[in-house]
């Protein structure tokens, strides 16, 4: 197959008939599909066993979080491209075919994100590519924007893991999604990662995928993401910004880490935020940094750049909201 759809599940199921469903009837037909089941109590695995002989299911352990999920799917695959899908999604037929077709339209390109549209108000955006900025945050571009202004298929910072395909022998140069991170913000690393070695991703307009959104953590904003979100900017900044480039952003680093711990305070989670964000700079001398190579000079400026342009682009849809 030359392609793998591996689904991380935990939980779902109150989502996963329609995800397998979905994605079991695409116009593109060479690939297979694999569920990564994070030790599931709610009866999702069975589920998935007893009613789909067509997918393979492999069980872990215990939840190990959706950075191992994933890496064991990328592990098990044996095929050119791998997509990741959440498995509170559901995709449109042309789907698949149209992530391949983006692929592979330069094998420079690493990554390709769908176009998530929120999955109760479908003329609204839940994810048009990740974006990241100098403040240190990572967003999803076109959150709660209209539909009609993403038709356009163009580059962006990262590719939202919930809904993308990924060229398979980019892992074995870059290494694999860091499960240090064990949930969010392991895209934009990844991807991150990716475009200090030259890569590109991309965003795709016409590969269309419905999105819930938080269908396991259970909300945009609780105490558990909020934690692990503040320590995972810590690790993205730590693991790839060479020191030249921290020192360029870090007033912009600082007034980011200020300005989100007075948000999330307003929201009772500050003590989430600092446990997250202290426990980053405890912890961050153990992952391993992506050593510097001079011959990537070009990569980290136009990284930079396309942080500034992120920036500009978060500008922009806070002043039109």
């Amino acid at each position: 197959m030359k392609v793998t759809v591996v689904i991380p599940n935990y939980n779902g199921m109150k989502y996963i008939k329609l995800c397998l469903d979905s994605i079991l009837n695409q116009t593109y037909r060479d690939y297979s599909v694999l569920v990564i089941d994070n030790a599931s109590t709610d009866g999702s695995d069975k589920f998935i066993e007893d009613n789909y002989d067509n997918v393979e299911l492999v069980r872990m352990k215990k939840n190990y979080g959706f950075s191992s999920a994933v890496n064991k799917g990328i592990e098990l695959s044996d095929s050119e491209y791998v997509l990741l899908l959440n498995n509170d999604t559901q995709t449109e037929p042309d789907f698949l075919a149209e992530l391949v077709k983006e692929i592979e339209k330069s094998e420079d390109i690493f990554a390709v994100s769908g176009k998530m549209i929120n999955f109760a108000k479908r003329d609204i955006m839940d994810d048009a590519g990740d974006c990241y900025t100098l403040m240190g945050w990572g967003y999803q571009r076109g959150l709660g924007k209209k539909i009609d202004n993403y038709d356009k298929s163009m580059e962006v910072f990262s590719a939202c893991a919930g809904a993308a395909i990924y060229r398979k022998s980019v892992f074995e140069k870059i290494g694999m999604f860091d499960e240090n991170h064990f949930a969010y913000m392991e895209d934009i690393d990844i991807c991150y990662r990716a475009r200090i070695f030259g890569y590109k991703n991309r965003y795709c307009a016409d590969a269309i995928v419905y999105h819930v959104g938080s269908g396991t953590s259970g909300s945009r904003h609780n105490k558990f993401k909020v934690r692990l979100a503040a320590r995972n900017n810590i690790y993205i900044i730590y693991k790839n910004m060479p020191f030249l480039q921290f020192m360029v952003n870090f007033p912009f680093i600082v007034a980011g880490i200020i300005t989100k711990y007075i948000y999330f305070r307003k929201l009772d989670m500050g003590k989430s935020y600092r446990e997250g964000f202290f426990e980053g700079l405890k912890t961050c001398y153990k992952l391993k940094k992506v050593e510097y190579d001079p011959s990537n000079k070009k990569n980290y400026f136009d990284i930079e750049k396309e942080i500034l342009k992120g920036t500009a682009i978060f500008v922009k849809e806070k002043i039109e909201k």
